[in-house]
């Protein structure tokens, strides 16, 4: 089984750069948590943008779109920001074939503590083992697209009905 890594950037990307007080978008981080992970499973890497989410249009969303289906693999892992992955994951619906998990973190993954780790894991074991479909994996739980809010008070994803 072979997966495509889909990077966009966000917050699991961020570098933070002291001298301007400032986070920018950095390289994907995905490979280095792998390798310290001991990820021995076939994946390609494919960093398609690097954004914060709330900078996304239309047209990077109909290009992750195209990306997803223009991928050999059925299996796609995205890393996305999550002020507006919820969007993005309405933007992949219906993808005939294809499991597709969104994961992101609210600290970046270069961080000491930092939930990045973690939800890669999960959004990992989620893109292995779900039935094709769009998911979000965070915070401990995997939802199905559109099922899915991010609570920007409580600083996590929740359910919705």
């Amino acid at each position: 089984m072979s997966i495509l890594i889909l990077t966009t950037g966000g917050t699991i990307d961020k570098v933070y750069f002291d001298a301007n007080s400032d986070y920018e978008v950095g390289e994907p981080t995905v490979p280095h948590v792998f390798r310290e992970s001991g990820v021995t499973l076939d994946w390609r890497l494919l960093p398609l943008l690097r954004k914060d989410s709330l900078e996304l249009t239309d047209a990077d969303r109909a290009a992750i779109r195209q990306a997803c289906l223009d991928a050999p693999e059925s299996r796609v892992l995205i890393t996305h920001g999550t002020d507006t992955m919820t969007d993005t994951a309405a933007a992949l619906g219906g993808l005939e074939g294809k499991t597709i998990v969104l994961t992101g973190a609210l600290a970046p993954a270069r961080f000491r503590v930092t939930d990045a780790i973690f939800n890669l894991g999960l959004a990992l074991g989620a893109v292995q083992s779900k039935p094709p479909g769009v998911y979000l994996a965070m915070n401990g739980t995997i939802f199905t697209a559109g099922q899915v809010r991010k609570n920007r008070g409580a600083g996590r994803f929740e359910g919705i009905e």
